[in-house]
């Protein structure tokens, strides 16, 4: 999407409780897609880094203003059930739907079980699922229809769907992302305990006490040929951009690699990594970048123009107050 989007041919974007801006790779890439959209619709709880681009921003519902289901990866079905009026006035589904009807769509419900029980007419593994059936279980495990009127709970328990299975031997393919003179240190990415994915809830909690910015992980003898100590500012450089990050020397990563987390936007972790990805799945490289680290004295041009930008959309919003 991101490439028809530059190439014009993709035009409009809504986007409902995901920051692509922080958590995709490439960000400078995914920053000029956004750019080049026609409408960019964001629907979200905060004012996140891709919002920031936004034509449009609609405000989400959380988990304690609305009605509906949570599907976990044990394929448990169970009841959310809203506690508190959402302060924006409409649970999330209540948005969407009108803005089908904005578009001259007839989308209408009165609540969320009408929406799960057109999943149930569409869906062959949901087909015996509804809110009242997991109101009497608890909670219900798809597949949940007339085979398994009560749900699955383990599944392939006697035979799999495709009889006996298939078995298929699959080879390593390494990665296009090589090391070079240039870009000698790796790169690699995670998360900590204490913040979320990008942090755009956990950063506005008092969690900001354990983990208030994104530090560079170096090995000592990395460091030493680099002239860098602890606490120095350091650039992180790859193929595709330059981000600025205070340095910590530890032992807990190897020499030839680096490591660092993405929670807070300023920090631009994405902005170095790359598009390469998983032959297989297709999932983006985070833990494998090609990268030269340098000790420096002040932020990168993307992380000046991220600020630059944020204090644009903040007087916006106070403005808007």
């Amino acid at each position: 999407m991101f490439d028809a989007a530059l190439n014009g041919d993709f035009r409009v974007l809504y986007c409902q409780g995901e920051d692509i801006a922080q958590s995709d790779p490439n960000t400078q890439h995914v920053e000029a897609a956004l750019r080049s959209l026609d409408c960019l619709i964001v629907q979200d709880l905060f004012l996140n880094e891709t919002a920031k681009f936004a034509h449009v921003f609609l405000p989400g519902s959380s988990f304690l203003e609305k009605n509906g289901t949570f599907t976990n990866a044990e394929r448990r079905i169970s009841r959310v059930r809203k506690v508190m009026q959402p302060l924006a006035g409409k649970e999330d589904w209540e948005i969407t739907m009108d803005l089908a009807h904005a578009l001259g769509m007839n989308m209408t419900y009165t609540h969320p079980s009408e929406i799960m029980d057109e999943i149930a007419r569409l869906t062959p593994t949901f087909s015996g699922v509804s809110y009242t059936k997991i109101d009497e279980l608890g909670s219900v495990q798809w597949p949940c229809n007339d085979d398994a009127p009560a749900g699955t709970e383990t599944l392939h328990a006697t035979t799999f769907t495709r009889g006996d299975g298939l078995f298929s031997i699959t080879h390593f393919v390494p990665t296009d992302e090589r090391s070079s003179w240039r870009y000698p240190l790796l790169l690699t990415t995670g998360r900590i305990l204490t913040q979320y994915n990008v942090g755009a809830q956990t950063r506005r909690t008092q969690n900001v006490g354990w983990h208030s910015q994104d530090m560079l992980e170096i090995n000592a003898s990395d460091a030493e040929s680099r002239g860098i100590e602890t606490g120095d500012q350091v650039s992180l450089t790859s193929r595709v951009g330059t981000t600025v990050l205070q340095a910590s020397i530890t032992d807990q990563v190897q020499a030839g690699v680096v490591y660092t987390t993405f929670h807070h936007p300023v920090s631009g972790t994405n902005v170095v990594t790359t598009e390469n990805s998983d032959w297989a799945t297709n999932c983006p490289e985070y833990k494998v970048t090609a990268v030269q680290v340098a000790k420096v004295m002040g932020s990168s041009k993307w992380q000046q123009d991220h600020l630059s930008n944020a204090s644009i959309q903040q007087a916006h919003l106070d403005h808007a107050d």
